[in-house]
């Protein structure tokens, strides 16, 4: 498909940009299991948070296509083909990863309603229900409101604009695959789902890395490509889990246990699988510093906010204090990566960890500088829990740019988790 002329051609009245349950990262299938056989009954509400406000989506996107959009998402069911590489594929070496109990749950669902409003320029977006159902809401609302800017961007060009525009998209990026080539080592995968620029063009740079990276390109995290590709599903867990699992503790010692509960929970359900700790919902430094010794042992860590050095060379020093040989741990970097920092950290930690990327946007929506006022450029748009149980959620995370919650819980939480004063870094996407 040359995706110039597939764009040209919107012209119908609705055209889906979610068009499977399974168009979603890994990660939330994984979570989703876990949460359905540990707090299936909690009572979780997700909201849609723009953290780049000066972009106006309520100005760019018609409120009538957004909820013909949403609704469509609403009549998805997994299809048979879809149940089938679920129950009987190998995931990170397992055979039915998805147990049946789950597997007859996801193969009836519909997700739940959906509450839109238009507040300004913006939308508040919300879902409520019960934490399995609604937790599936977050990936595939953001896929809709990503292209749904871009297709509002694209549709007042031309023919011929469109094909430029996509001859330097490509470009662009296999420059970069270009770059990547020279270090040879560099393992990659995919994680340009949630803040893609089109399922279309996310399709295409899976392509092209596989070709361009060949075993350096691991896999991408969205499931739908990964099965259509015949690649790898690549993913583990995300801060969704310690934040509901902190915000149902009911006492500050309960809180405090709360980030460890979630991988006990993990450990259990998994069988020792999928064993990598993300560290930074309250404050990389200090789980590391109480973390239970089991955790030692586990594969590795995945850096995801913070200054990605600081976050590595703290897994390395805290790995060595407990005795564990670091040059057999993966570090996973995630935050905001685009070529240069890749290479830059691969070089710095090659040879001391196992070094792995995790390239999210800037892989999958890199338009900068392509367009008129550079409309098309990528912005941080995020779907969050906020309450569980009708008690607020938090995040503190390494970087307090990405931090949210009541202010009020903010301050309890980082007393609680001795979290001091931190490094305010842009969030670029």
């Amino acid at each position: 498909m040359e995706i110039a002329t597939r764009v040209w051609n919107h012209k119908w009245k609705i055209d889906p940009i979610v068009r499977s349950l399974i168009d979603t990262d890994f990660y939330k299938l994984l979570m989703c299991q876990s949460v359905f056989h540990n707090r299936r009954n909690v009572k979780v509400t997700f909201s849609l948070i723009n953290r780049s406000r000066h972009v106006p989506l309520a100005k760019l996107i018609d409120e009538g296509e957004l909820r013909e959009q949403l609704d469509h998402i609403r009549s998805l069911s997994l299809t048979r083909g879809e149940s089938t590489w679920l129950r009987g594929n190998t995931f990170y070496g397992k055979r039915q990863m998805f147990r049946s109990d789950f597997m007859e749950w996801f193969e009836k669902l519909r997700l739940p309603p959906y509450f839109l409003e238009r507040v300004g320029d913006q939308y508040e977006l919300t879902f409520e229900g019960s934490w399995p159902e609604v937790m599936l809401w977050e990936i595939p609302a953001l896929a809709v409101l990503m292209e749904l800017r871009s297709r509002a961007v694209l549709n007042d060009m031309k023919k011929f604009e469109l094909q430029v525009l996509y001859a330097r998209a490509a470009t662009k990026l296999w420059e970069k695959i270009e770059r990547l080539r020279e270090q040879p080592g560099v393992k990659i995968a995919d994680f340009g789902t949630r803040r893609r620029h089109s399922f279309l063009w996310q399709d295409w740079c899976v392509q092209a890395m596989t070709e361009g990276l060949g075993e350096n390109f691991t896999g991408t995290s969205n499931c739908l490509i990964a099965k259509n590709r015949d690649l790898e599903a690549i993913g583990t867990n995300a801060h969704e889990l310690p934040m509901v699992y902190a915000a149902l503790a009911q006492d500050d010692a309960a809180l405090a246990r709360a980030p460890y509960d979630v991988l006990a929970d993990w450990h259990q359900e998994h069988e020792g699988n999928l064993r990598i700790i993300l560290p930074d919902t309250y404050g990389t430094e200090g789980f590391l510093e109480r973390a239970p010794d089991w955790l030692a042992g586990w594969t590795g860590i995945r850096i995801d906010s913070g200054a990605p050095e600081q976050g590595a060379e703290a897994a390395i020093a805290w790995w060595k204090a407990r005795g564990e040989d670091p040059t057999r741990k993966l570090v996973i970097f995630s935050d905001g990566l685009d070529v240069e920092k890749i290479l830059e950290l691969y070089r710095k930690f090659q040879g001391r960890v196992r070094v792995s990327f995790g390239w999210g946007t800037l892989l999958t929506n890199d338009f900068r500088g392509l367009t008129p006022d550079d409309r098309l450029a990528p912005f941080s748009l995020v779907c969050k829990a906020v309450s569980a149980d009708g008690r607020p959620t938090v995040k503190l995370s390494d970087n307090p740019n990405k931090a949210m919650g009541p202010a009020a819980e903010i301050e309890r939480y980082k007393r609680v988790f001795r979290v001091g004063e931190q490094e305010r870094r842009d969030v670029v996407v």
